[in-house]
């Protein structure tokens, strides 16, 4: 599916513990908002919803998470369980998040700040946009 990307997130190894870095050079925006979901029962799901400008980059930072993504014609199932990969949502798809182990936490990095006018919150609605788009 286009619109998605797996990025593989620099590492620095160390017997202390590890390091991993993100910079500039890793995202297609420039981080304007940061928000992470934690607690989340397992049996709940987060997102379903779709942006018309908006970047994310979800990271799981502890514990593991499935992302259900649709452009309107495939839909594609990945999960997140490595602090070292994280997956970059780009406009145009639809997103939820669902079966969160215990004790997990997803860190999304944002292009934009909150501005409600950018969310696709029908399913519908979203698939009449992805057509005239």
């Amino acid at each position: 599916m286009k619109n998605i990307e797996l990025i593989e997130i620099p590492k620095i190894s160390d017997p202390r513990g590890n390091l991993a870095v993100i910079e500039k050079d890793i995202l297609p925006f420039k981080i304007q908002r940061v928000y992470y979901l934690f607690d989340v029962p397992s049996d709940s799901y987060r997102g379903g919803h779709a942006h018309k400008e908006l970047y994310q980059f979800l990271i799981p930072l502890a514990g593991s998470f499935d992302v259900v993504l649709k452009d309107g014609i495939t839909e594609e199932k990945i999960m997140l369980n490595k602090p070292t990969k994280g997956l970059l949502i780009k406009p145009g798809v639809w997103r939820e998040l669902a079966n969160f182990s215990s004790g997990s936490v997803c860190l999304v990095l944002a292009s934009e700040v909150y501005f409600e006018a950018d969310y696709i919150r029908d399913y519908q609605e979203f698939l009449s946009y992805v057509k005239n788009n």
